[in-house]
């Protein structure tokens, strides 16, 4: 898989891309993962890509001309377009099952008080991480980044991919490790006693008990 994120702050993404599972799968030539400035697209001499609003009010937004001239530049018939918005759609981990077969994602993180609407017209998806508002969409495309790469081929064990939370619509159920008893605190009794029947039926009625407590919404109840 091939990724070009579009920013005006490129260096966010130097520690990100440079450790972990993110930095193992460049190595590995999984994904490759590109990092281009905005202001490298503009036509003007003060690298200015942003400009007043029409109709007044606060802010600036992104200007057309750079960001399509960015497209134009690295577009493939392959590419599919992402905008990170808070009017985009909330990102689902089907989302990220989804763009992890793609071959060539684009991602383009607004900052100010956003793009302007015509740059909608090139765009495929359009992606929120939830209910609340950032300075830009350095932090959210890295979010998408994250979530999407490890689930590339080769990347992440298959088997640690399919018991995590979500892949069914159920959160994970809790896990330890050494010691058994740690400041009056012991691990459950069937996690030692080698039967695999009991021990998967202990974390399924554990992953439904968690689910109900933190994300009912998720059973078809409410969430706050």
């Amino acid at each position: 898989m091939k990724i070009d994120v579009l920013t005006l702050f490129p260096n966010m993404y130097d520690n990100f891309l440079s450790e972990s599972i993110i930095k193992r799968a460049i190595e590995s030539k999984k994904v490759t993962v590109n990092i281009h400035n905005i202001r490298d697209y503009t036509v003007y001499n003060n690298n200015q890509v942003d400009d007043y609003p029409y109709g007044g009010g606060n802010g600036m937004v992104l200007m057309c001309d750079p960001i399509f001239r960015a497209v134009d530049d690295l577009k493939t018939p392959d590419s599919y377009i992402i905008m990170m918005t808070p009017s985009g759609k909330v990102y689902k981990q089907k989302t990220a099952f989804d763009l992890s077969s793609k071959k060539h994602l684009i991602i383009l993180c607004g900052h100010y008080e956003g793009f302007d609407e015509r740059i909608k017209s090139i765009v495929d998806l359009e992606i929120s991480i939830g209910d609340y508002i950032l300075t830009g969409g350095e932090l959210p495309s890295m979010v998408v980044l994250d979530s999407v790469i490890r689930l590339l081929d080769g990347v992440i064990t298959s088997g640690s991919l399919e018991t995590e939370s979500f892949n069914d619509g159920l959160l994970d159920y809790p896990n330890y490790t050494k010691p058994f008893e740690y400041r009056g605190m012991k691990v459950p009794e069937v996690l030692l006693s080698g039967h695999h029947a009991n021990i998967e039926k202990y974390r399924m009625e554990e992953r439904i008990r968690i689910t109900k407590e933190n994300r009912p919404d998720l059973l078809g109840g409410e969430h706050e």
